[in-house]
């Protein structure tokens, strides 16, 4: 996306895949067990880790475009406001991005914010749509473009559509499906906003669906689902990290 667009990229920020690590490891544990294990380290330390350079293809993306991507530890901190101030960007965009942005932040930016989230929203809100959506059996996948409100995956939906996941994909492979899927919407979403032509639906807000338990694990694992295999960790050599 970050190639295609034809809007200026003022900033790129990467979340920093080692925010508060080992506090969060320890609570996926408690609450998932082992089993999730592959799945965190898959979606996000192997892209960078594995690659060397601690940003990935997106970051070389947009440093083609003079822009150096930051790391970000607090999206809402001093630092990334301060910069944010100064640049004055009219939209930011957010994808696989694990921090939730602020209202004062998100109104850093002249004409607000907006995300791609690999669900058919208002189904699925939450770190884990493809597990979830997997889980429940319904074939109900697909990516979404909606507004960026202070809470999890809420704003209107400004774009959306049902995608198939790969045959034999796991939750990760899914994951990265639908995110290439929604980067097309993205890119129409964002010509549209420029354009004074947005059209946002406001939907009922379901339940948020936060990282699975134990038993939810154990149960989809009978169903056949896969949260990551060894196609997902060739993946992650070519693939980057969170994005603002």
């Amino acid at each position: 996306m970050l190639r295609e667009t034809r809007h200026d990229v003022v900033f790129l920020g990467l979340s920093d895949a080692w925010r508060d690590r080992a506090a969060n490891t320890r609570r996926h544990l408690a609450r998932s067990g082992p089993r999730i294990l592959p799945w965190m380290f898959v979606e996000f330390a192997a892209p960078r880790l594995w690659r060397g350079d601690g940003v990935g293809p997106v970051g070389a993306a947009a440093f083609a475009r003079g822009v150096p991507a930051t790391t970000v530890a607090s999206v809402n901190g001093a630092v990334t406001q301060g910069m944010l101030d100064a640049l004055r960007p009219d939209l930011i965009v957010t994808c696989h991005f694990d921090q939730i942005l602020a209202a004062e932040t998100i109104a850093t930016a002249r004409l607000g914010g907006i995300n791609l989230h690999p669900s058919l929203l208002p189904l699925h809100r939450g770190p884990m749509p493809c597990f979830w959506a997997a889980s429940d059996g319904n074939n109900e996948f697909g990516a979404t473009v909606h507004r960026l409100v202070p809470r999890i995956d809420a704003g209107a939906i400004l774009a959306q559509r049902a995608v198939a996941p790969p045959a034999g994909a796991s939750v990760a492979g899914t994951a990265r499906a639908l995110h290439l899927a929604g980067a097309e919407l993205l890119l129409q979403v964002m010509d549209e906003i420029a354009e004074g032509r947005e059209r946002g639906v406001e939907a009922a807000v379901m339940a948020y669906r936060g990282f699975p338990t134990r038993g939810d694990l154990a149960l989809a694992a009978k169903r056949g689902v896969r949260l990551a295999g060894w196609r997902d960790f060739r993946a992650a050599r070519r693939l980057g990290g969170a994005v603002l």
